[in-house]
């Protein structure tokens, strides 16, 4: 796949992962969505359920893993590739790391939680991972669910 194409794909499966984030802004979330795409399909789909489901971990990287390995019948998801708005936590990072996901791509970065700040180690070794996919609308969403709560 040429670097064109792959710029592409990430910008239509990223744009499904921010529908799942308006999702979350409509419901009172912080608005955080994802998808995983296998062979070209995506197989899961989420974004965070903190406040819906009273329950901490249930961020949208965590929801659609969770999905993934039930669609894939298995725990390991070596031929995934996750699509996420906003760069991965700790906690997610390390579930992410733990499921073997082959490939990470995310919108905008967590200055304030990302893993790659305080836990750069926490993905699989093999991980490749993609940032700055349609940043800018990712970066957006979240602002303005902030403001919005003040």
């Amino acid at each position: 796949m040429s670097i064109e194409e792959q710029q592409k794909q990430d910008e239509y499966f990223m744009e499904r992962a921010l529908m799942e984030a308006e999702e979350a802004f409509k419901a009172g979330e912080i608005p955080v969505g994802a998808v995983v795409v296998c062979q070209g399909r995506i197989i899961a789909r989420s974004h965070n359920l903190t406040e819906t489901l009273t329950d901490v971990t249930a961020h949208a990287e965590m929801q659609a893993v969770t999905m993934a390995a039930n669609e894939l019948g298995g725990k390991y998801l070596q031929d995934c590739t996750l699509y996420v708005t906003v760069e991965p936590c700790i906690m997610c990072a390390g579930a992410l790391g733990w499921s073997q996901m082959k490939r990470i791509v995310y919108g905008c970065k967590d200055e304030k939680r990302g893993y790659s700040v305080y836990a750069p180690k926490a993905l699989h070794p093999r991980a490749n991972v993609s940032y700055g996919i349609l940043e800018e609308k990712c970066r957006e969403l979240m602002q303005r669910f902030f403001k919005e709560r003040r």
